[in-house]
């Protein structure tokens, strides 16, 4: 009877902890969709503008989303063993970390905007505006970064909606500046894509301030005090680029194989770059819950393992949970489909965009369901279990030597249709279901990587 009780928590834990994330996503990633439309409405170089600057933030994201993660494998894992000293050693490294990242890539766009616009496209006009847009939003990195390092904290010992509630209220200012600031409203200048950049930037402000007041001053589990942030050691960095620098890397990498993805579609007809911006904006809110689940299955599998759970308790949980991955999938794909046609009207695209961005959101539906499943299988259970190298080996083969080559002949060498490169850009999400069945199945990942 305990273990069914104990069970019953987990669960209970799971989904109120991914459906609370799940929406914070949401609603962040509707942020992004408001910008995508309003600015698409405005003028479709300017979207295609905003979207390769949203390359280069996803490049930041990736960094700090695979630091943040190495440092949930670790935190959770002395959650489970109620060790609070040690979470805010690590949790201070990747302050440290993810600091890093943000003033080095603020650095590359105040230094060399243009040169850094040119590596995803050559098309003049689409260079013009996207300049502008990054002359502002490059003040919003170092924000963001700390941001989501904190948020990252905050999950690392079960905090979530603190999370959901910033991103909404982020979200209204958002819009509400958005529709001001690009359009001339309310008495606000006409600023097209510059007035974007600046809502941004408002709304991120507000979002740091909230969470150091909360994470100061109201939260209880941590206590956080400011000099406590940034205090470490240099036996948790050592710590930490042990277990959690493999899932930095990856995601780094997988960040920058987005970019060269960016790059290769950015290269292709106009139409594409615009369908691509829509169809990835639209991609992210499909996934909400899949990279949410993915986030808790790592934080309470390395809790169970903190607490020194049983094996066959291990093994029962990762179970469950790939089969709740995939049902994930399969309802992330329907709806993907049933809600596409409803929101590529709100764009104001062009016949051959329109019809570009219904061949990709095809493609999306159905490596959506392999996303679903080798992610959070991967990301989350194995990473979580403190398995963290298999990872990067696994995402840098299948990217750099299978997915990327195989794309740059489709486009640039046999010029298939631009569906079918997109297609062979998606490819590693289906084919890595087999490695993450394989590897999760066998419970070689089960490792403490606590003192």
């Amino acid at each position: 009877m305990p273990s069914k009780i104990k069970d019953r928590d987990f669960y209970k834990a799971f989904f109120t902890m991914t459906f609370t994330l799940a929406f914070q996503n949401l609603i962040v990633y509707g942020v992004n969709l408001a910008d995508s439309v309003m600015m698409g409405a405005y003028s479709e170089t300017a979207l295609s503008g905003v979207g390769i600057c949203n390359n280069i933030q996803f490049l930041l994201m990736m960094a700090v989303t695979g630091t943040c993660n190495g440092m949930t494998v670790i935190a959770s894992q002395y959650w489970g063993k109620s060790d609070k000293k040690n979470i805010k050693s690590v949790s201070a490294v990747s302050v440290w970390v993810s600091i890093a990242f943000a003033v080095i890539l603020t650095l590359a766009c105040a230094f060399a905007p243009e040169t850094v616009i040119r590596l995803f496209t050559d098309k003049e006009a689409v260079i013009a505006q996207a300049v502008e847009y990054l002359d502002i939003i490059k003040y919003t990195y170092l924000i963001y970064a700390l941001t989501t390092v904190l948020l990252a904290i905050l999950r690392s010992v079960e905090t979530v909606k603190i999370g959901f509630y910033v991103s909404l209220s982020s979200f209204a200012i958002n819009i509400l500046l958005n529709y001001a600031l690009i359009y001339g409203k309310f008495g606000m200048p006409e600023m097209g894509v510059r007035g974007a950049a600046v809502a941004t930037l408002v709304a991120r402000a507000i979002e740091l301030a909230v969470v150091v007041i909360y994470t100061l001053a109201l939260d209880k589990k941590l206590s956080f005090r400011l000099t406590e942030l940034f205090k470490t050691d240099a036996r948790m960095f050592k710590d930490f680029f042990k277990t959690g620098s493999p899932l930095m890397m990856s995601s780094l990498s997988w960040g920058i194989a987005m970019s060269v993805q960016g790059a290769i579609i950015g290269r292709l007809v106009e139409s594409a770059i615009a369908a691509n911006s829509i169809a990835t904006t639209i991609f992210q809110i499909a996934t909400v819950i899949t990279y949410a689940s993915g986030n808790v299955a790592c934080v309470l599998i390395g809790k169970t393992i903190g607490e020194n759970g049983s094996l066959d308790l291990i093994k029962r949980r990762s179970k469950n949970l790939q089969l709740i991955f995939l049902a994930i999938g399969v309802a992330s794909s329907a709806i993907l489909l049933i809600c596409k046609g409803l929101i590529i009207d709100f764009y104001n695209a062009t016949p051959e965009t329109y019809a570009i961005t219904n061949q990709f959101i095809w493609v999306l539906s159905v490596t959506i369901i392999g996303t679903s499943y080798e992610a959070p299988a991967l990301c989350g259970i194995v990473s979580g279990g403190g398995e963290t190298a298999f990872v990067l080996k696994n995402d840098f083969i299948f990217m750099w030597l299978i997915v990327l080559p195989l794309s740059a002949l489709s486009a640039f060498v046999f010029k298939f249709p631009v569906w079918v490169t997109f297609a062979c850009l998606k490819a590693d999400q289906v084919l890595k279901c087999i490695v993450a069945y394989v590897k999760v199945n066998r419970y070689n990942w089960i490792k403490s990587v606590t003192r």
